[in-house]
């Protein structure tokens, strides 16, 4: 992957780190204002809003210089770094590991962990870490009122950097491993928004074209008309005869380009608010690989009523050409197609003769799931990372379907059932 990819995969939003500092800071300041003047505890806390000062300054330089809105996994990084070397600073001059807000020291580390790489992520975990050692054996003493002193058994001090550790460590985790789920899935739902955005284009272009097909049909039948009632009253006319069979000619062409470009030839004036059941949805993405496939595309119908249609939807007719396409890309010979419909309830299922899907992904129900690979060898160029997969079941979910993915029991090749409610369809 190329660094400028990985950037733009690991990054933190500009406005929100720094906000968030700028309230790290008024805390910190105030925190040490109130324990120097209203509690009056003793401590070098000149030297502490000397380093509170120094990262204002940071601050302002990130707010004011750096003109990028999110920042890539390296600044981010940098910048976490100095916030953890400060908090070690400003606790090894208020009491160190003793200090009651040490627990403050592991937040960079975990709140970066969600958008930085994870390379990042163990450099600030390994920094916070050998700070948590440092201050557990040289400190500044805890401020405290005239000649009282903090004093608490070793093993309960040094208890405290290991539990703040493993905590941090248990945090840390989640956030990369989360982190790294929402990029994927991010990424992956940007691919459907491109994927749609073309589909709803060509749908768009279609339409289109069959508003200029509906609407040119009949000032073209009028041409031809005129041209015809022409060549009968001058057809004997040498000098115009050939112009006006060249009319004729041409205009039966135009009549069947007009033709192709319609959406349905038997189009009426409402053709875009043109109504499709799942039937037809099928006949036309089956039609469709019948041109480029030799494979055997059968269609079963079991309809216990008429069959609910709803305004012609891109997504459910992508969902479904993904996974048609899938059979007809890994069926031997035959594709079967089964639309079964009763009162309540309206299924489809694609079922192939293919190899079926991979063992360890069905048993681990992690079909739908986008960029996933088998361990299966058998097949695996075919097999690709599942966003086809994710991509169908999102949609046709998205629909208000449900999508269950299994082998079949007679010929062991991939069945997908896709399962609607039918108050859900009509609702469409």
């Amino acid at each position: 992957m190329k660094f400028s990819e990985t950037s733009n995969l690991y990054s933190l939003n500009k406005s929100t780190y720094v906000n968030l500092r700028w309230i790290a800071y008024i805390g910190q300041l105030f925190a040490i204002l109130i324990v120097e003047f209203i509690l009056k505890f003793k401590f070098n806390y000149t030297i502490c809003i000397s380093i509170i000062f120094l990262s204002v300054i940071t601050n302002f330089y990130l707010q004011f210089r750096i003109k990028k809105n999110q920042l890539t996994s390296l600044i981010s990084t940098t910048y976490l770094v100095f916030d953890i070397i400060q908090l070690g600073f400003l606790f090894f001059y208020t009491g160190g590991i003793t200090n009651p807000f040490i627990f403050l020291i592991i937040i960079p580390a975990v709140f970066s962990s969600q958008y930085i790489s994870i390379f990042s992520s163990i450099l600030l975990v390994v920094l916070t870490i050998l700070n948590l050692i440092f201050l557990s054996f040289f400190y500044y003493p805890l401020p405290h009122p005239g000649d009282l002193h903090f004093h608490a058994p070793d093993y309960y001090l040094y208890a405290i950097p290991i539990s703040t550790s493993i905590g941090m460590i248990f945090l840390v985790y989640f956030g990369v491993k989360f982190g790294a789920e929402s990029r994927i899935r991010k990424k992956a739902y940007d691919k459907i928004q491109e994927l749609m955005a073309q589909e709803n284009e060509l749908l768009s272009l279609g339409g289109q074209a069959a508003a200029a097909a509906h609407s040119l049909g009949t000032p073209l039948s009028t041409i031809l008309l005129t041209v015809k009632e022409l060549q009968k009253e001058f057809g004997d006319n040498k000098k115009i005869k050939k112009d006006l069979d060249l009319l004729v000619s041409q205009s039966n062409r135009c009549r069947e380009i007009l033709k192709k470009l319609s959406l349905n030839p038997r189009i009426d004036d409402d053709f875009i608010d043109y109504n499709f059941s799942l039937q037809d949805y099928i006949n036309e993405i089956v039609r469709s690989f019948q041109e480029i496939s030799d494979k055997e595309f059968t269609i079963n119908l079991e309809l216990h009523e008429n069959p609910i249609k709803s305004h012609k939807s891109s997504e459910i007719m992508y969902g479904l050409r993904n996974f048609i396409g899938n059979a007809n890309k890994f069926s031997k010979k035959k594709i079967e197609i089964f639309i079964t419909s009763d009162k309540k309830i309206t299924e489809v299922i694609i079922r192939d003769d293919g190899p079926g899907f991979p063992k360890d992904l069905i048993d681990k129900h992690r079909l739908g799931e986008p960029y996933i690979r088998t361990v299966n060898q058998k097949n695996i160029s075919k097999y690709g990372l599942g966003l086809g997969t994710f991509i169908g079941k999102t949609l046709l979910e998205k629909n208000l379907a449900t999508v269950k993915f299994q082998n079949s029991i007679n010929n062991k090749g991939a069945e997908v059932l896709i399962k609607w409610a039918n108050k859900d369809l009509n609702n469409l």
